[in-house]
């Protein structure tokens, strides 16, 4: 009798036990289930301040992540910390627009650091260092490059779509114009960047009927003024627009002709040398930034108005113009005076045109 009452007691303890691991099992599940849920229900768009320079994580609703650039090459171990403090340790999808330095110089870092999807990028090659660099880390991966095009989409899902819709030729006179640009779209809003697209990428983009429409615009060229033009930004027509540009900058970026388009069309302006990382956040239905315009446009172009005056030579033709010059060389031919003296002193002439 009293070892059938030590064996039922025994059994009865055991049961207790495997309902207590069971309930307690079921809700740890659930409890992470939910901060998963959480989690994933929003998209972030985060425009890392790099200087005079472009790159933008993207952390999509469905876990999965983007690098649009990697800024300057001194930017790579900047880019690797911050996506590391967001816990990220894998990119899916790697976008490098073009193969100018102050797009890819971080990327060999980037890549060597995180476990990478699928690499985008355009059918322009580049003999810099830089390029080659990229190139290494890549083939050291094992990895892939898929040439971007227009059209070409990379995720596609009822909520959620992230498209190529440009280069759209084969043959550019500008490396910028090779620019990947994506559009993303999240249930009912929608983001455009442009990477450093001018005129010609944009009027293709317009002929070829892609359906511009986005809530926020990532300004093309740092807001250099031969990108980021009427027809084109008003084919976008967005919200919001993201500047990605370095304080007191060569270049005189963004250009006051860009400014005024966008005040003209009442769109708000973020600017990174001014506000530093910009964060975007939509849950599909709206768009919050993690900062506030300190500066109306109106400000801003009296800023780029009380910028030193610099002077941009050719290295080719041997010939230094004004930053706002309408003939200005390729950017990769590009050098910066601080003075007609120093030009001059190069073995510079002044542009015919543009020097008084």
């Amino acid at each position: 009798m009293m070892k059938f009452i030590k064996a039922t007691k025994m059994k009865l303890l055991v049961l207790i036990l495997l309902i207590v691991f069971l309930f307690g099992c079921t809700g740890v599940d659930v409890s992470n289930q939910n901060v998963s849920n959480n989690s994933y229900s929003l998209l972030k768009v985060h425009f890392l301040d790099v200087g005079q320079a472009d790159s933008i994580l993207i952390q999509f609703p469905n876990g999965e992540t983007a690098l649009i650039d990697g800024g300057n090459r001194e930017d790579g171990r900047f880019v690797v910390e911050y996506i590391e403090k967001m816990g990220i340790s894998r990119i899916n999808y790697i976008i490098a627009t073009h193969p100018h330095e102050d797009h890819i110089g971080g990327l060999p870092e980037v890549i060597k650091s995180f476990d990478i999807g699928k690499v985008y990028m355009p059918n322009k090659t580049s003999n810099t260092r830089i390029f080659k660099n990229l190139l290494e880390e890549i083939k050291n991966k094992g990895l892939k490059i898929i040439q971007a095009k227009g059209g070409l989409s990379i995720i596609d899902t009822e909520d959620l779509k992230f498209t190529i819709i440009a280069p759209n030729s084969e043959k550019y006179d500008e490396t910028n114009e090779y620019s990947i640009v994506n559009k993303l779209i999240y249930k009912n809003t929608s983001f455009i960047f442009t990477g450093d697209a001018e005129k010609d990428s944009e009027e293709e983009m317009i002929k070829l009927g892609y359906n511009l429409k986005a809530d926020v615009l990532k300004v093309g060229h740092h807001g250099g003024r031969t990108s980021t033009n009427y027809e084109f930004l008003k084919r976008v027509n967005p919200k919001f627009a993201v500047i990605s540009v370095g304080k007191d900058n060569d270049y005189g970026h963004p250009h006051k002709e860009v400014l005024k388009r966008l005040d003209k069309m009442g769109i708000k302006v973020f600017r990174t040398d001014e506000l530093g990382t910009i964060i975007a956040t939509s849950d599909g239905y709206k768009i919050n930034f993690n900062k506030e315009i300190v500066k109306n446009n109106d400000d801003a172009t009296k800023n780029e108005r009380d910028k030193k005056i610099i002077y941009i030579g050719n290295k080719k033709t041997k010939v230094y113009h004004t930053t706002t010059c309408k003939s200005l060389p390729k950017q990769e031919n590009r050098v910066i005076f601080n003075s007609k003296e120093e030009a001059e002193k190069a073995g510079y002439r002044p542009h015919k045109n543009c020097i008084e």
